[in-house]
């Protein structure tokens, strides 16, 4: 199986302290079945991808598509954040500022 496309949907790019949502992005696979709603999460020490899901009754979340080996989830998490990244580089330069002073951090001029 391939992944045939790789779409940042939605990119979050204020409030990043309060946000651990990073990005939505939607996958295609052998240019035939598309899987939207994957999110770009903010870890701890790093990120990490969810898949989709939804809430059940007793308020826990269950996956209503994911990858069933562990290696093809590691393919789409490099297809995602590669695409992740190439978006955030696209930023206009005055948003990129806006995200490091979220992080507290002085941006630099060019």
């Amino acid at each position: 199986m391939e992944i045939t496309d790789v779409r940042v949907r939605r990119l979050n790019t204020t409030n990043l302290q309060a946000n651990k949502m990073r990005a939505i992005v939607s996958i295609t696979l052998d240019n035939e079945f598309v899987v939207h709603d994957i999110k770009v999460i903010q870890g701890t020490e790093k990120l990490f991808i969810a898949m989709p899901s939804r809430k059940m009754e007793d308020g826990t979340y269950q996956d209503i598509a994911h990858p069933i080996k562990a290696g093809f989830r590691d393919v789409i998490q490099t297809a995602i954040f590669a695409k992740y990244e190439e978006a955030l580089a696209a930023l206009p330069r005055e948003e990129e500022a806006n995200a490091e002073e979220t992080y507290g951090e002085t941006p630099t001029e060019a």
